[in-house]
């Protein structure tokens, strides 16, 4: 199978998308609220948002966690758009949540990673509910494909431009976008254990992507293989609307 990802045809698209999607449901003073971490995912989705609607209407949240040694990418990313920013330290947040946690649980490694982004999360709401706004969800297809998100943390938001794309396609975009390369190459990290994405996740975005569009059956690689698949099936849950009873009638 082939598959030809046109980046400047999808670009147009995807930002027509996002200002028919306003024109349509919000009014011309609701705004896009989203969280600026200086990777490719906010970068690219901050931009198109501004093609979409006009630097005036996107405002970029800063989220750093007491000391954020890259922060600097996001200064970039708000600089080279031109959009108004809030930085919000969220650090003595997650220090008192997690405090008052142990007074009655010890977190567990999954409490502990998935907290902060949770508060994230909040915090654009937050904002959002101060500023007549909608969060952007920055999620793409290749991290949504094996649950490398929080649920209502980074996977939540009000509407999402590049769930579709894999990784390797966010990054054309972004090109064609004209963002700097340092935004739009910067090797995703977790922030929190010192590893890159690929590192956790334990094969390349690349390999993924070529999967994902049946470019590469992985064959040569079925543990790999056998994990995407694994971790697909296990983290589905997240794309899905909360299961819930119906009478029968």
């Amino acid at each position: 199978m082939s598959y030809n990802f046109n980046a400047e045809k999808v670009t147009e698209e995807v930002v027509s998308w996002v200002r028919e999607l306003f024109e349509k449901t919000a009014s011309p003073t609701t705004n896009a609220v989203i969280g600026i971490s200086g990777g490719k995912d906010s970068s690219v989705a901050a931009a198109v948002c501004v093609k979409a609607l006009g630097k005036d209407r996107v405002i970029g949240v800063l989220m750093p966690q007491g000391e954020q040694a890259d922060i600097s990418y996001s200064h970039l990313l708000v600089d080279t758009l031109g959009i108004r920013s809030y930085t919000v330290n969220i650090g003595e947040t997650v220090k008192a949540f997690m405090g008052e946690l142990r007074k009655h649980v010890e977190p567990s490694n999954q409490a502990i990673v998935n907290t902060p982004a949770r508060i994230r999360m909040t915090t654009l709401y937050a904002i959002a509910a101060c500023n007549n706004g909608r969060v952007v969800n920055t999620c793409n297809l290749s991290e949504d494909w094996v649950g490398y998100s929080t649920k209502y943390g980074d996977a939540a938001g009000d509407f999402s431009p590049l769930s579709d794309l894999t990784v390797t396609e966010v990054l054309q975009v972004g090109e064609v976008l004209g963002l700097p390369g340092e935004l739009v190459h910067k090797v995703p990290i977790d922030g929190l254990c010192g590893k890159t994405d690929e590192e956790n996740l334990g094969f390349t975005y690349a390999m993924l992507d070529k999967y994902i569009r049946g470019e590469d059956d992985l064959s040569s690689v079925p543990k790999i293989k056998e994990k995407i698949d694994r971790l697909h099936r296990a983290n589905l849950h997240k794309l899905m609307l909360m299961p819930k009873y119906e009478q029968n009638k």
